[in-house]
């Protein structure tokens, strides 16, 4: 009140300036008749009304409806009424600026509670977009308060939750959004606003059930729009914990699916190794005599088959390590043609007389990588295309710029893959289903090389067409100038 008096104080001042200005105005000049002058002091009172509010209007038609009188109405200079038609005119006067002051008030302040209940829906619109973008119910719980604050220009907000017995706060600690206040709320299930020290509270109700409770300390909103947001606030926790155990059911499910994978791939990726190791191992103990050469054979299947063994183990450690993101890269500096370089290198023994070819346009290219994972998804790739295409086609390696990255592609001429297989291509254990018994293969390499491109913030893909075969594509940051290198 102390901080508003001076504006009201100024307010009538103001009132009283107009009353005068009017009334030397017209003292001044005699060319006006009493109702002219009269419908001047009524518009005076109308503007104040619209811009002061009904007490300061009201306040001037007093004034005015004097000022009129002594000024105007005869006798002139003096509070005496000598005709009783001036008295209507001046009761009639007065009565119609205080009608008119009282129901400009009331268009003023409808207009104010138009407009802030507006306000109000757009905030609250507002808040209900901010809330679907919240993906788990910790993030949620943490960022409303915050919302609140920020979208409703609140001091404090707090959001008590029953089942948790928890309160999550943004702005201000006030003692008076306390535990306690928030914990009746929710008992009595019933909103409280308190204007006069600026707080308000609502249940968080989702039909007949209530989830806890919110309290705002600040501009206190009207009921319907702080039931809205109780409403809102209780709807997007329910929706956070349903989209949360959606997820937990979707990771089950692909928790199921994997473990069929995981154990066909054991039923035969694991049982070929171990049944040719088993024959050999009962071969080298049987009684029957065996020469050298056949000791030597049985004993380098048995070595065959255990790194067989072994790789496949390594893969899938190396696949559980990436994906909880166990793995540090150790980014550096390389040119892109050393690097494919290293890769053939490796692959060398395997691709024995197959031809590769190498297009690049530029031979400087550079990218920022992690060597070892890199040339890792180079081999993968390159293997996988020597083990689907013939013996005599070629594997084709390419790379070139693309806006920050540098895309490496490698082509086969092999059979291709089908268009429903193209969206499983990735997926850990998954073989083409006609090359499944053919090729052998643990099925981890694709997974194994998109997980190390996306360390990188790259991305994998495949593009393929039926009997003419496949390009897999992926890339790498790129390194601009001629920085050092390997």
């Amino acid at each position: 009140m102390k901080k508003n008096l001076p504006i009201t104080l100024a307010r009538y001042a103001a009132a009283l300036a107009a009353v005068a200005a009017i009334t030397l105005f017209y003292r001044s000049t005699h060319r006006f008749n009493a109702t002219t002058i009269a419908f001047t002091y009524l518009l005076a009172v109308l503007g104040a009304s619209t811009l002061w509010g009904l007490a300061v209007s009201v306040f001037m038609s007093l004034v005015a409806t004097l000022a009129y009188n002594y000024f105007f109405l005869p006798p002139v200079g003096t509070f005496t009424i000598a005709d009783p038609q001036n008295w209507v005119a001046l009761i009639t006067f007065l009565a119609t600026s205080v009608l008119a002051s009282d129901l400009s008030t009331r268009a003023r302040n409808q207009a104010a509670e138009a407009n802030r209940r507006r306000r109000e829906v757009e905030r609250l619109y507002k808040f209900s977009q901010r809330m679907l973008t919240a993906g788990n119910p910790i993030e949620l719980l943490n960022a409303i308060p915050r919302q609140i604050v920020e979208i409703f220009e609140v001091g404090a907000a707090a959001v008590f939750l029953s089942d948790k017995q928890k309160i999550y706060r943004s702005g201000m600690n006030l003692p008076q959004l306390d535990a306690d206040h928030l914990k009746a709320i929710v008992a009595r299930e019933d909103m409280e606003v308190d204007e006069e020290h600026s707080l308000c509270f609502a249940p968080l109700r989702l039909g007949s059930r209530i989830l806890g409770s919110v309290g705002l300390s600040g501009p206190v909103l009207s009921r319907p729009s702080l039931e809205a947001l109780g409403s809102l606030i209780a709807v997007a926790i329910e929706r956070a914990h349903a989209i949360e155990m959606v997820g937990k059911t979707e990771a089950a499910r692909e928790g199921e699916r994997l473990k069929s994978a995981l154990l066909d791939a054991i039923a035969h990726d694991f049982r070929t190794p171990l049944t040719s190791i088993k024959v050999s191992v009962t071969n080298l103990l049987s009684p029957a005599k065996l020469d050298e050469s056949q000791r030597i054979e049985l004993l380098n299947i048995i070595n065959e088959e255990c790194d067989r063994l072994n790789r496949l183990v390594g893969e899938a450690a190396e696949m559980a390590r990436l994906e909880a993101g166990e793995v540090k890269l150790q980014m550096e500096t390389l040119r892109v043609v050393d690097l494919i370089s290293e890769a053939l290198d490796v692959c060398k023994g395997v691709l024995g007389t197959r031809p590769v070819r190498i297009e690049m346009k530029n031979q400087n290219l550079l990218v920022h990588a992690d060597l070892a994972r890199a040339k890792e998804v180079l081999v993968h790739l390159v293997e996988n295309a020597n083990l689907y295409s013939a013996p005599d086609r070629p594997i084709t390696i390419g790379a070139e710029e693309q806006a920050d990255f540098v895309s490496f592609s490698v082509a086969d001429q092999g059979p291709g893959i089908a268009d429903a297989e193209l969206a499983l291509i990735f997926d850990k254990f998954y073989r083409g289903s006609d090359q499944r018994y053919r090729v052998q293969g643990t099925g981890m390499g694709l997974p194994i090389a998109k997980a190390i491109v996306e360390a990188h913030g790259g991305s994998i893909s495949v593009i393929s067409q039926l009997g003419q075969g496949s390009v897999f594509s992926f890339s790498l940051p790129i390194v601009r100038g001629t920085a050092e290198h390997r």
